[in-house]
Parts: structure tokens; C-alpha cells; sequence
């Protein structure tokens, strides 16, 4: 597939930046959504992306995200969900609300966002939608189910739609980012240099990915540093 455009929605300054920045080398025009994109103009100048503001979570707001971004730059060869949210404490003391609020992010979200690149992408034959999971998407931690719950059901959207979509010319990858990413401000301890993943080193795997033959698709990859415990 001849990729000229990419969509991320959940861009922030960590691994959506370098996707951004990767995606941009490599000749593909940027679309940015989040849902503050005015944190995006140093990005978007960088890369000569456009920013669009979006909540992933209203059905009108990403329909016409698609809407007008097929309009400027038509329809998306890739799409990228990177959006989550976290409520963290004990279960007894959870925020009902808050937890509503993380599985809407990570899961309902992620179907949204799917769902829109699929309906275009099937009509044409071709695309990849690459959806970002974590370590809380195939274990859960204390204190952590709010999040486990948000990234479990994304991950079983990503495999239902792989084996749903694949047949149509779609890729559909999820990605275990098992691990915590280095940015500048989560930087690794002198006694421990290999404590977290590169946002570049994942962005590259993505990329890798969305450049697969069809013949050998990956539906899922984990990724994480080697001092990370399986």
C-alpha cells in the first residue's frame, strides 16, 4: 500500500509525537486530534501537520473528525488510536464516574475511532488501524482495574476487527506497550538506564507494521525493555 496520509487521535508530546514526527519523514501528511490541540502547534509546525480538536468518546465529535479530514487530505491509509484514561486506587474506593470515564477513553473510543476508519477503508480495500494497548491489556495490576478494564475490551476490539476486517484489505494491529515510555519528564535512573521503552524505538515498530505484506499481517505485537518481567 502506497501510504500518503496518516490520523492520530490522542496525540500528545510522547509516543503520538514520534508516530507524528516518523510518519512526516516519510512523506505521509499529519492529522493531528486531541482535545487540547493548542498544545499541538509546536508539533503541527514541526511537522506540517494539522490539528483538529476531538473527544473520542462523542459518536458527532469523530464522525466529523473523519468527516473533515477526508475532506482536506482524503481518506486516512493509517489510523492511530493512542487515547487513554486512568482512574488508580483501591476498588473500594473508586470514583464510579472516573471508572466510567477511563473505559469510555480506552475501549468505547478506541470503537468509535475504529469504526469510522473501517467504513472508509473497507469501501476502498486498504488501510491499517493500529491501536496502542499496554501492559494492562493482557494482565491487570492492584489498584489498576479501572485501566485494565479500558485496554482489555480495546484489545478484544482489535482482535475481533483483525479477523472481521483482514478479508477486506484493512489491517488491524494492537500494540502491547508493556512498559513505561521515556519522555522528559519519566527519565530512567543512573542505576538503571534500561528501565523504559523509546518512544521512537515504538513508533518504528508501528511503522514496520503498517509496511507488512498482507500475505504475513501481525495483529498483535508486545513491546518492552528487556529488564521488564514477562
Amino acid at each position: 500500500m502506497d501510504l500518503k496520509t496518516a490520523l492520530i487521535v490522542g496525540t500528545g508530546s510522547g509516543l503520538s509525537a514520534s508516530l507524528a514526527r516518523l510518519f512526516a519523514r516519510n512523506g505521509l501528511q499529519v492529522a493531528m486530534a486531541s482535545r487540547n490541540p493548542d498544545n499541538l502547534a509546536r508539533l503541527a509546525e514541526e511537522t506540517a501537520g494539522v490539528t483538529f480538536a476531538c473527544e473520542a468518546t462523542e459518536p458527532e465529535e469523530v464522525a466529523a473528525l473523519f468527516d473533515v479530514v477526508i475532506a482536506t487530505q482524503g481518506v486516512p491509509d493509517i489510523v492511530v488510536y493512542n487515547a487513554s484514561a486512568r482512574a488508580r486506587g483501591p476498588v473500594t474506593e473508586l470514583d464510579p464516574e472516573e471508572v466510567a470515564r477511563a473505559i469510555a477513553v480506552s475501549g468505547y473510543g478506541g470503537f468509535l475511532v475504529a469504526q469510522q476508519a473501517a467504513r472508509h477503508m473497507v469501501q476502498r480495500g486498504s488501510g491499517a488501524i493500529l491501536l496502542t494497548g499496554a501492559s494492562a491489556s493482557v494482565k491487570g495490576y492492584p489498584n489498576s482495574s479501572a485501566f485494565a478494564m479500558g485496554k482489555f475490551a480495546l484489545r478484544g476490539l482489535a482482535q475481533s476487527l483483525a479477523r472481521e476486517l483482514s478479508p477486506k484489505g484493512v489491517h488491524v494491529a494492537h500494540f502491547v506497550i508493556d512498559g513505561g515510555i521515556r519522555s522528559t519528564v519519566r527519565t530512567e535512573s543512573t542505576d538503571n538506564p534500561d528501565s523504559l521503552l523509546d518512544p521512537d524505538a515504538i513508533a518504528q515498530t508501528y511503522w514496520n507494521v503498517a509496511n507488512q505484506p498482507r500475505s504475513a499481517w501481525t495483529w498483535e505485537v508486545e513491546l518492552r525493555p528487556w529488564v521488564e518481567k514477562f
